[in-house]
């Protein structure tokens, strides 16, 4: 029901877990594709038109990679904003390093906003924006505030832009819980993914799949009338609106 034929996507994170799989499935609605990656090169997907390499959390980096991908696209109908950081330490603030904390803001919330500046200007009337937030920035997150301040900002950019852009270019962003992925390896070992899932009603870990389904449904057009949006996808974990 999704046909995405003709489009142009290019997907930040898009070498592994839900960037991947993101980029996986926007392709086989039809839209050609470009991701973003920053030290580990994705292998060669079928799916994928090209690869980017970039540090997106510095204007320049961030320039350069948009600016690739579109050579490669030809052009940008859908931008899927994806890549981050959680360190996976508890860090309590009153000991956060300077460098912690900044690692954690470029990364989340510096390159969000530079890959915008770069891509704005370039998506083509009638596109899409979809940023990847978290339910840690709805609820916070203690011993994480760093990660946790970087997605309530991001929630607020979504709304932000959602005016600035309309009625050209739609944006929203999905806030995943707990998801299958490298990221959380840390907290899931010893038995910790099923403690874990005993907090979530619907018993499971998400699967990077099952983020990616709700991002291609808000790059499409049967997401055309929905803007400046946060959809929660986290098992019934965080009900908030």
């Amino acid at each position: 029901m999704i046909d995405l034929t003709g489009k142009r996507a290019f997907v930040t994170g898009g070498g592994r877990g839900i960037g991947r799989a993101t980029a996986v499935m926007l392709a086989q609605a039809g839209a050609k594709v470009a991701v973003g990656y920053r030290s580990r090169k994705p292998a060669a997907d079928r799916h994928v038109t090209a690869s980017v390499r970039g540090d997106l959390g510095t204007p320049a980096g961030a320039s350069k990679a948009v600016a690739e991908a579109l050579r490669a696209l030809g052009g940008l109908d859908i931008l899927v904003i994806n890549h981050g950081v959680w360190p996976a330490d508890d860090v309590p603030v009153a000991k956060m390093t300077d460098e912690q904390w900044e690692s954690t803001r470029r990364a989340n919330l510096d390159a969000v906003i530079y890959v915008c500046r770069a891509a704005i200007p370039n998506i083509k009337e009638g596109g899409t924006i979809v940023l990847v937030s978290s339910t840690a920035g709805q609820r916070g997150e203690a011993f994480h505030a760093d990660y946790a301040a970087t997605k309530g900002a991001v929630i607020s950019i979504t709304k932000s832009l959602a005016v600035e852009l309309a009625p050209k270019i739609t944006i929203n962003c999905v806030a995943p819980g707990w998801v299958d992925t490298e990221m959380s390896a840390k907290p899931y070992g010893g038995g910790g993914r099923a403690a874990i899932e005993k907090t979530i009603p619907l018993r499971r870990v998400a699967s990077a799949e099952d983020i990616a389904g709700p991002i291609l449904f808000l790059s499409s057009p049967l997401a055309r009338h929905i803007t400046g949006e946060v959809l929660n996808v986290n098992g019934g974990s965080v009900l908030c609106g």
